[in-house]
């Protein structure tokens, strides 16, 4: 039995043992039934958690049907009661890869969080706070989530401000392109409703003095439905899932990753050509391990990325920005991730601005060093949008990139090896 059916098994005693009573007298359609009750309460017992909180009509049923595109019908069919103050709804039913929690007790004057955080407390955690871009009377939503952080100082929370068009003129419809991010176009910000805009400024005014240190993202939306004749109909949608993505957990953001409406960073899977052309032309073109020009020609190339992926991100590289990128990285993380491989020429290169010090390195080197910076650098830049900064994320990328190169090189060689050895 694997490690995991075996924790599965341990979690479900009740389920594995009646199943394997019973397997020897169960004909086929009552195994089959069986099979598919034990999936449903074994995935449930490990789907991560999004903890809605937010007053009633502030649009949580509209953030879970654009994440999952299921169906206002639907989602109100599966919701079930769970706590005496919350619901939870598993998507998809039969086997739950994320299950959202709905606190429906705001307002109340006695709510008390313990057992909707019991609900969560071991799964993969973020809260999800939805309030309407219009609505400046919170005082309900911030006694509930200055609960929550005063137990969970570390939750990360993302604000979604819904609802846009409540503050739109008559016959009004979006701004476009989307005007709520860092580097908006400063004609589509100055087309934001002055109304709207102090609106939205006051509401995240309110969380300053939120109890905790997790990281508090905002991302303001409207998710319509098409009758309502607002397009698109899911504005702002690429916004609220990067700030999802950005502070998600790891089994969270995997969870995230597997659904329909989700783009966790629209802009990485353009980014990647621009990491690896340079990586390979760092390379010298060639992945053999044998010198290259050196340190000038490193760098030139990896300025250049650097370059092109902040225009791409639409973020300018200066001072700030390279040591932030360099402190995110650590100087230290190069030399661990050295000593696991055994390359023990990479003890030499210091991840400095694309820079690497010491001998001569392989173009195997040269080729990783510049792959591990430029993801590492796409995942700074895609804080750097949200207005987070998320160094353990970044270091991440950099030493997963790095192995990854390594892996890459090697197979390229033995590839060209097997060549060189044909008839």
């Amino acid at each position: 039995m694997s490690t995991w059916a075996a924790a599965l098994r341990g979690v479900l005693p009740g389920l594995t043992g009646r199943r394997s009573r019973n397997k020897s007298q169960a004909n086929g359609s009552d195994e089959a039934a069986e099979t598919a009750e034990w999936t449903e309460a074994a995935a449930k017992a490990y789907a991560p958690v999004v903890w809605l909180i937010g007053k009633v009509q502030s649009g949580k049923t509209s953030v879970i049907r654009a994440i999952t595109h299921s169906t206002d019908a639907e989602i109100g069919d599966g919701f079930r009661a769970c706590t005496r103050n919350s619901n939870i709804y598993a998507f998809p039913s039969e086997a739950p890869v994320i299950r959202f929690l709905d606190t429906r007790g705001l307002g109340e004057a006695n709510y008390d969080p313990a057992d909707d955080l019991a609900v969560s407390e071991g799964a993969a955690h973020l809260i999800l706070a939805t309030m309407r871009a219009m609505d400046p009377h919170q005082d309900a939503l911030f006694a509930a989530l200055s609960k929550v952080r005063a137990r969970r100082p570390d939750w990360p929370i993302v604000v979604a401000q819904t609802s846009l068009h409540d503050g739109y003129s008559a016959g009004d419809g979006h701004i476009e392109p989307y005007p709520f991010e860092p580097n908006a176009p400063s004609e589509a910000i100055a087309r934001i409703p002055s109304d709207l805009m102090r609106s939205l400024a006051y509401q995240r005014t309110l969380f300053d003095k939120l109890p905790g240190r997790g990281a508090i993202l905002f991302a303001p939306v409207d998710l319509t439905h098409p009758e309502d004749g607002l397009a698109p109909v899911d504005y702002g949608l690429d916004a609220l899932t990067e700030a999802l993505a950005t502070v998600a957990p790891f089994g969270l953001l995997t969870a995230l990753s597997a659904m329909p409406g989700i783009r966790t960073d629209p802009r990485a899977r353009a980014a990647d050509p621009i990491v690896m052309g340079h990586a390979m032309a760092a390379a010298g073109g060639d992945l053999v391990p044998i010198p290259v020009a050196g340190a000038i020609a490193s760098t030139t190339v990896q300025a250049r990325m650097l370059s092109q992926l902040g225009r791409h991100y639409g973020i300018g590289w200066d001072k700030r920005a390279y040591a932030e990128l360099t402190a995110a990285i650590g100087a230290g993380t190069l030399a661990r991730v050295a000593a696991s491989l055994g390359v023990r020429q990479l003890a030499k290169f210091v991840p400095v601005y694309g820079q690497t010090a010491g001998a001569a390195a392989s173009a195997a080197a040269s080729f990783a060093v510049t792959y591990a910076l430029g993801k590492a650098a796409v995942r700074y830049l895609h804080g750097r949008r949200l207005g987070t900064m998320d160094r353990g994320g970044v270091a991440e990328a950099y030493q997963r990139a790095l192995r990854d190169a390594f892996s890459m090189a090697k197979r390229r060689r033995m590839s060209e090896r097997e060549g060189e050895r044909r008839p």
